[in-house]
């Protein structure tokens, strides 16, 4: 009896499999997972459209509800408000990295896709890419909300697109942190409710929705210092148009911190499942 085997992603059906795998050959492997997951999204819009309810119901929280109360040193707080929000969706948008990596686990897929001849870190990478691409098509429409609301840029254009580049790499590096926890727990509920966990403090405890010194001297320690907070703080004063060096050198130190440490634990865990 003869045995087909599988074709290897990227690779021609019919031909032999590769031997070792090759820088080209891990890109083209990549680029089938990312194309895969994209395909995932464009298939189930309410996907897009319910990552995208939250942020807004945020953003009308927070500029009609709370604006009134919130004191900021100068400006409008829906300038101050808006860098927030940005950070806020590009981390909380991660979380669906957890929740998809421990649904694909738990459908056997992963267990399909490790027993091609591919690159161990194919399918981390090409998730994490097809989640960056959801989150600038939500950070895009946070910008046009944003507006909407009285937000405007005050920076130079070279400032304002590296003020929502770094949003973007932000949260590129946080999804390799949830792929790390939907790898370890390996179920999406769990996967759901473990993601958001470390998410909260590091969201509301930090400068994203109110100033640092409106809180308690012992969580301004923490909050002042905190890779939301000094990121957050990057992108405002970007957008801004204000002295940003000393906040953008921290948040890039943090975001290459995070994506180099959880990149490389991910694919050692995914290479042990």
């Amino acid at each position: 009896m003869s045995v087909v085997e599988a074709p290897v992603i990227g690779a021609p059906a019919g031909e032999a499999p590769p031997g070792p795998i090759t820088l080209g050959v891990a890109l083209v492997d990549i680029a089938g997972i990312t194309k895969r997951n994209l395909l995932r999204i464009y298939r189930t819009p309410r996907l897009l459209i319910f990552s995208s309810i939250q942020p807004i119901m945020f953003v009308l929280l927070f500029r009609y509800v709370f604006a009134g109360a919130i004191k900021i040193p100068h400006g409008l707080y829906v300038d101050y408000l808006m860098p927030g929000i940005f950070v806020q969706i590009s981390i909380f948008g991660g979380s669906s990295t957890a929740v998809g990596l421990a649904t694909d686990l738990q459908g056997g897929i992963v267990d399909r896709l490790r027993s091609l001849p591919m690159a161990r870190s194919a399918v981390l990478a090409g998730r994490t890419l097809a989640d960056l691409a959801r989150n600038f098509l939500v950070l895009v429409l946070m910008v046009g909300v944003g507006v909407l609301v009285g937000f405007r840029f005050h920076g130079t254009a070279g400032s304002d697109i590296a003020g929502l580049g770094l949003v973007l790499l932000f949260g590129y590096a946080f999804s390799w942190v949830f792929a790390t926890i939907g790898l370890m727990v390996k179920d999406p509920e769990t996967a759901q409710i473990a993601g958001f966990l470390p998410l909260f403090p590091l969201v509301f405890a930090s400068s994203a929705f109110v100033p640092v010194a409106s809180m308690p001297g012992w969580l301004q320690a923490f909050a002042k210092v905190q890779p939301v907070s000094v990121t957050v703080d990057a992108v405002r004063a970007l957008v801004s148009g204000t002295p940003a060096f000393h906040w953008v050198w921290q948040s890039l130190l943090w975001a290459v911190g995070f994506l180099g440490f959880f990149a490389v634990l991910a694919v050692n865990r995914y290479r042990k499942l």
